[in-house]
């Protein structure tokens, strides 16, 4: 079974009037805003932000502190609840949480009390999926994350980024259409961080996952896209969409070449005006 096989989503509705020429998307972001309410006035934290990221893209979403690129990813995954225009899986509009999106936050979010195994597995259970086939996609998503020897090991004995491994790969054995990453390695060491950037890569360029990556750190954006949004300063709107044109296979000796620098310059200089 591949990681992303397609299946049934929770939400019922299809919709037929969505424009022709945006077959090709998996998630259509349009007009979207988002207002907070308070006793003290409507604070407006984002507007007219429009997206299109293709099936199997690897996207990233940059931006200055407090733009909304959390609340971003949030409202995709349903998490949130948009204030105006609309977000769109494949041709389901988003209404609330659903199983064709899987989500790995900053935080360690695994069960304490769980192996790493029954982690993974969490998710397989409740969709009552049978165990021979529950043992198989565990046994598969350990070697995709090289955790094999930690199959029985509780969180507290694993590190940061073994932790984060295994939170991807408890998401990828759902098989979601979408993957959905908050600043998913924002927490580790540097090298700790690369290696994870590295491995992200990697099960991308094998698996073909569409995923939404928010991050602040710009080199990571570019390490790991094919495509890169750039939003403004509060009210949080796209500012630019960047593409990555860089080999296909990429290793961590990219980050030193004059192609790679040359981007990183371009989308940090983006962001630092709306620093200004």
């Amino acid at each position: 079974m591949g990681l992303f096989q397609k299946k049934k989503n929770m939400l019922p509705e299809r919709n037929s009037h969505i424009e022709a020429n945006l077959a090709n998307s998996k998630i259509y972001v349009k007009d979207v805003k988002k207002v907070y309410h308070s006793a003290k006035g409507d604070t407006l934290a984002m507007d007219h932000v429009n997206l299109n990221v293709l099936e199997n893209e690897f996207v990233c979403i940059v931006g200055p502190s407090g733009c909304g690129k959390s609340t971003l990813l949030r409202m995709v995954a349903g998490l949130d609840e948009i204030s105006g225009g609309e977000i769109v899986i494949q041709d389901r509009h988003i209404i609330g949480p659903g199983a064709d999106r899987g989500m790995v936050f900053q935080a360690y979010t695994l069960f304490p009390w769980m192996t790493v195994a029954e982690n993974i597995k969490f998710g397989l259970k409740i969709r009552k999926i049978p165990a021979k086939e529950q043992e198989e996609i565990v046994d598969k998503y350990l070697k995709v994350i090289k955790l094999e020897k930690f199959r029985n090991s509780y969180p507290k004995e694993l590190s940061g980024g073994m932790k984060q491994r295994v939170a991807i790969a408890r998401a990828l054995a759902n098989s979601p259409e979408v993957l959905l990453m908050d600043e998913p390695f924002s927490a580790l060491d540097p090298q700790t961080k690369a290696d994870m950037q590295l491995l992200m890569r990697q099960i991308w360029q094998v698996e073909k996952p569409t995923i939404l990556f928010v991050t602040h750190d710009i080199e990571e954006a570019v390490f790991l896209s094919n495509k890169i949004y750039v939003l403004t300063s509060r009210p949080g709107t796209v500012k630019k969409e960047v593409r990555v044109l860089l080999p296909y296979d990429r290793d961590l000796s990219l980050k030193d070449t004059e192609q790679f620098i040359k981007l990183r310059k371009e989308v940090n200089g983006l962001i630092e005006h709306e620093s200004l």
